[in-house]
């Protein structure tokens, strides 16, 4: 149930109920009352509003009786979907059509949508333990605001975990934790801002990392790729004194930087006094050779910030991310009082996730998850080989939890996209990840494979190949 709020006017030629009404249809059809509200009581309106129940008795009766809203038995009045009546009205008389068989054939079905993750596999049941454990703890600390940079033992555990898993160097106190890596992204961007005149990127690279960087006021330069990552050549061309780079996994082509290359880009980092951002997003998903430590590990200049995210692995709600800061940056975040932005992770979360890093759960728990997202990305990448063949070319299948498809076949990434929702299928366009949209390539699309179950994959892909190939 919802408070409204409304400026009745006694002096007004139209009698309050009838005030009440419009104002309420008005909402309703400007979708502000969305489908299935539910309405205030007459008796809890009349109070808040400061009038007669009998004022808002009329205006629900006449709602009622246009439609807007419908009473439901000792429950209330709720809006009415409109968009469903609609079509309801319009295909119930044809008997060749039912009403339902709209919302049928435009249904997606199978949604190859890049972050979202398997939480068939995620541990609720011990999730749930260990935040019950968090709440007993100690229940004064859990309702104050907490240190601003993340609670220390939490702190304590993912340095742990990044020296052994990836090779970074850092004390909790290098790390800040934040509600996601735009978040993080913005602080970084507030400490560099001033001091330096662009920001390169790889080209093309991730889009929300651009958009972040632009709203703080950072021009940004793209890079462009060669076949093992970033061109470090065009990086000196140009001038920047920034990189924002994702080495382990590029995003979104998904090649691997090979050793030789970091140490070109640590080269370049001391010889232009820059500063590397590296995004180790889903790093812990590697299906092809062995792992390369980070580029923060092997930074003897002590030149690279380090950012990784929970959101993969665990669940994108949990909204957990975190960063390690050089020592330079982390004077900056001290000078310019950073600590005065309140923690955006809640104390409870954050308890809770230290817990379940602390007693193994969280290590176990990404070696469950590898073997289960590998098994869905050979279920995906064998099924298109079986059906595509030569017709399509696969893009970024050593890493990560998406490739590219460059699908052979004529049409361009809207076409693609648009024939392949015909037949309750969602692939996503490349396109938005490159600085000038129009130098993408034409006829490719990304497909994330992390939410899908394996039969759903696979008869996903059956469907592609029939919108795509088979003249649909």
């Amino acid at each position: 149930m919802i408070d409204l709020t409304i400026l009745l006017d006694g002096r007004s030629e139209d009698p309050l109920y009838t005030q009440l009404y419009q104002y309420i249809k008005t909402e309703i059809l400007s979708g502000k009352l969305a489908a299935q509200t539910r309405l205030p009581s007459i008796r809890a309106l009349s109070s808040h509003l400061h009038i007669s129940r009998n004022t808002v008795d009329l205006a629900y009766q006449q709602l009622i009786a246009e439609g807007y809203v419908q009473s439901r038995p000792r429950s209330g009045l709720y809006v009415i979907d409109l968009e469903l009546e609609t079509l309801s009205s319009s295909y119930s008389s044809s008997m060749n059509m039912p009403k339902a068989s709209v919302q049928e054939r435009s249904a997606i079905q199978y949604d190859f949508r890049y972050g979202d993750v398997d939480a068939e596999h995620f541990p609720f049941s011990t999730w749930r333990k260990l935040s019950n454990q968090s709440l007993q703890m100690n229940q004064q600390m859990l309702v104050s605001y907490g240190d601003p940079i993340g609670e220390l033992g939490l702190r304590n555990e993912i340095a742990n975990y990044l020296h052994g898993s990836r090779g970074v160097n850092s004390s909790p106190d290098q790390i800040i934790i934040g509600a996601g890596i735009q978040y993080l992204l913005g602080i970084v961007a507030g400490l560099l801002g001033a001091a330096i005149n662009s920001i390169a990127m790889e080209e093309p690279g991730y889009d929300g990392a651009r958009t972040i960087f632009q709203h703080n006021g950072l021009p940004v330069h793209p890079i462009p790729l060669d076949e093992d990552g970033l061109n470090i050549q065009k990086l000196y061309e140009s001038k920047s004194r920034i990189v924002y780079i994702t080495p382990s996994h590029q995003f979104p082509h998904g090649m691997v930087m090979p050793l030789a290359k970091r140490m070109q880009l640590l080269k370049w980092a001391a010889d232009m006094n820059g500063i590397i951002i590296e995004d180790d997003y889903d790093s812990e998903f590697r299906y092809v050779g062995k792992p390369i430590p980070s580029l923060q590990g092997m930074d003897t200049h002590q030149r690279t910030v380090y950012l990784g995210t929970f959101s993969k692995c665990l669940l994108p709600s949990l909204r957990t991310a975190y960063m390690v800061l050089p020592p330079a940056l982390l004077e900056l975040h001290k000078k310019h009082n950073y600590r005065l932005y309140d923690q955006t992770v809640s104390q409870l979360q954050q308890k809770t996730l230290e817990l379940f890093m602390s007693n193994g759960h969280w290590e176990a728990h990404i070696r469950k998850m590898r073997k289960v997202y590998r098994q869905k990305q050979m279920t995906l990448i064998s099924t298109i080989k079986k059906l595509m063949g030569n017709q399509a070319t696969i893009i970024g299948q050593d890493a990560g939890l998406h490739i590219l498809l460059r699908v052979h076949n004529g049409m361009d990434e809207l076409e693609l996209i648009q024939t392949a929702e015909k037949v309750g299928v969602r692939v996503y366009p490349v396109s938005p990840f490159w600085t000038h949209p129009t130098q993408a390539e034409r006829s490719m699309v990304q497909i994330g494979f992390g939410g899908l179950s394996n039969e759903d994959i696979i008869t996903g892909v059956h469907a592609l190949h029939h919108a795509w190939f088979n003249n649909y």
